[in-house]
């Protein structure tokens, strides 16, 4: 990925909202900039897309972030995460839910990460200015370890690359709360639990509106990991300033 094709899919988003919202969904993208802490520090460019879409007692939503920096021409953040999941109405606040997820970040360790799961969800709080969902259940983590040379009392030890398959235990909170029609805090947590390694992101955001569709959005993001691989930070975070479009509302 490089900024020529970050930049074409912004375009791409701005031409998907219409046909999109014709045929029911709701949701919204994103451009934004960051800084990035922890393996890299740099600046970034990124991109975003949620959607949504509600056919009787299912859901089915579908997220997408990709993140690209340069620094004098060389690469130093390139991240892509994709998640889909599928929800199923059992009550008038429980859902069973499956769920899966994607993530490759060229600067974190490992090659890939893909989870796959499922389990029962409850909407704790389900008002007009205040919802806040929480879901949890097993499923299956994949990491591609990247293989890693780090010196050690001035000899390099390399750690041969591996593939790390376990079962896992997935964990969500998604709280939202609306100050009044055009400011709103949200804060989200995944947690990805595993023997091998557990997977921590906390992501917590201010969105103001600024017209009936665009939004300006300020946001702190910490990803840690229990365990990363040889010579790689625990803990990332990256501040960002976005500009969000709304559609299908």
């Amino acid at each position: 990925m490089t900024l020529r094709y970050l930049f074409a899919g912004f375009a791409g988003l701005c031409l998907m909202p219409a046909a999109l919202a014709e045929d029911g969904w709701t949701g919204e993208g994103s451009f934004s900039a960051g800084y990035t802490t922890g393996n890299t520090e740099t600046t970034d460019l990124g991109l975003g897309l949620k959607l949504n879409r509600e056919a009787g007692l299912w859901t089915y939503s579908f997220d997408a972030a990709a993140d690209y920096g340069e620094t004098d021409s060389v690469e130093t953040r390139n991240r892509l995460f994709l998640a889909g999941e599928v929800d199923r109405q059992l009550g008038d606040r429980l859902f069973g839910f499956v769920r899966t997820s994607y993530e490759k970040d060229e600067f974190s360790g490992f090659d890939s990460r893909v989870f796959v799961g499922g389990g029962l969800g409850y909407d704790v709080f389900d008002s007009e200015t205040t919802k806040w969902s929480v879901q949890g259940g097993p499923g299956i983590k994949i990491d591609e370890v990247q293989e890693t040379t780090v010196i050690r009392n001035g000899v390099p030890v390399t750690t041969p690359g591996s593939t790390e398959q376990s079962v896992s235990v997935v964990g969500r909170s998604e709280f939202t709360h609306d100050f009044n029609d055009a400011v709103s805090l949200s804060n989200n947590t995944d947690i990805i639990y595993a023997s091998e390694s557990t997977q921590i992101g906390n992501i917590i955001a201010l969105t103001a509106a600024l017209t009936d569709t665009f939004s300006a959005r300020f946001s702190f993001d910490v990803r840690h990991d229990t365990n990363p691989p040889p010579g790689f930070e625990a803990t990332d975070t990256v501040t960002r300033a976005s500009i969000v479009y709304s559609f299908g509302q």
